[in-house]
């Protein structure tokens, strides 16, 4: 078929109108794929902890600590913040009763002599523009020490009298085994200060001897092994009673008023807590005290002033009855540390008579500590 002009202009017209529409659709398909990036790049997200993180390495002093930070989902990019704690056991999950560990802030620690006898946790708070979150590692075995480190004091068992048979305790260490441990017993003034060694008292056992009486007995542990020794002493026993120095008879107490400045002295004979070892930060603290003069009669009316040193406790002062004893109630405040095994509190006790001198007179002076446990 031959085509005209008339042909051939309808087919231009054609062509044309083609043309028109594909350039619409064109144009409207790149506005609905700028439309689809643009929701898009909005749609962000937090970060948010898959799988936990990791602690790996030999759980000894001085070895490095391997931390990974697990898996992770949320928007790039994610920034991470590692933070390293000391756990008195296990620990919270969360490590929210564990002690943070200062400058340690890397995926790698190298343990800490003071990391010996505790765990570590390590947390990983994941950051991004929309959020953050935080994930915690299970807590590694207890750290050891090359040498051997005390962990809760040895301590005393028995009774402080004249013939009667103590029993050492060597309480907890940590350390490379083994470990081997020695004895020595010590006998001490009234205030349980002074001490000397025993000749021959090594054993785990001590029989309390007539030259024991009016004194105060304490033993020291030591230990051993390859890489080195430590020691720890005990608390001091009560005054041993009996032999020549029998003890005074019930209410046979001296009014503290009858003391002379001159000679006399008070004497802090006996300190008992209760609980003993603490374990509450708030629960008020019991202190049963015991005031004789020098030649061992208790004493009554002396007053007893108490309080902690560093000042965690809410000091108290109260005069000892007929008995020569006096019970004070010490209430922690805010300062007070948390209860961990190793640790103590130490308070200081004053006996006094009042309108004495505040440095002289007869005062009674002694320092002692209450064991922690976490």
């Amino acid at each position: 078929m031959r085509r005209t002009p008339q042909h051939r202009g309808v087919q231009r017209a054609y062509i044309g109108i083609l043309g028109g529409a594909t350039l619409v659709a064109a144009l409207g398909a790149v506005f609905a794929a700028m439309l689809v990036g643009t929701s898009a790049a909005a749609t962000t997200v937090a970060p948010n902890n898959l799988t936990e993180p990791r602690i790996t390495g030999d759980p000894r002093v001085g070895q490095v600590q391997q931390a990974t930070r697990g898996t992770w989902t949320g928007t790039p990019p994610i920034t991470y913040e590692y933070r390293w704690f000391r756990c008195n056991g296990r620990g919270a999950p969360d490590a929210s009763d564990c002690l943070r560990i200062s400058n340690a802030s890397d995926d790698t620690y190298v343990a800490r002599q003071g990391d010996a006898g505790f765990r570590l946790r390590m947390q990983v708070i994941g950051r991004n523009a929309d959020g953050q979150d935080t994930a915690t590692s299970n807590p590694t075995a207890v750290i050891t020490s090359a040498g051997p480190t005390n962990r809760t004091e040895p301590s005393i068992t028995g009774t402080a009298t004249v013939g009667s048979t103590l029993q050492a305790n060597r309480g907890e260490w940590s350390g490379q085994q083994p470990i081997t441990y020695s004895y020595a017993w010590q006998r001490c003034s009234a205030q349980g200060d002074n001490c000397s060694e025993i000749p021959g008292a090594n054993d785990t056992e001590y029989e309390v001897r007539d030259s024991d009486s009016g004194r105060t007995i304490r033993v020291r542990v030591t230990a051993r092994n390859d890489r080195g020794q430590n020691s720890a002493l005990s608390n001091p026993t009560g005054v041993v009673v009996g032999g020549q120095t029998p003890p005074p008879a019930p209410g046979n107490s001296v009014p503290v008023e009858d003391l002379r400045a001159g000679g006399d002295r008070l004497v802090i004979a006996s300190v008992q807590f209760s609980p003993n070892p603490v374990t509450s930060r708030t629960a008020p603290i019991t202190v049963r005290v015991k005031i004789t003069a020098t030649a061992g009669r208790p004493v009554r009316g002396a007053l007893v002033f108490m309080r902690a040193t560093p000042r965690v406790v809410t000091g108290q002062t109260q005069a000892t009855g007929a008995d020569g004893f006096v019970t004070l109630t010490l209430v922690p405040n805010r300062a007070f540390p948390q209860p961990r095994s190793g640790f103590n509190v130490q308070f200081f006790i004053k006996a006094f008579r009042r309108g004495d001198p505040g440095l002289g007179g007869i005062a009674g002076y002694r320092l002692v500590q209450v064991r922690l446990a976490g």
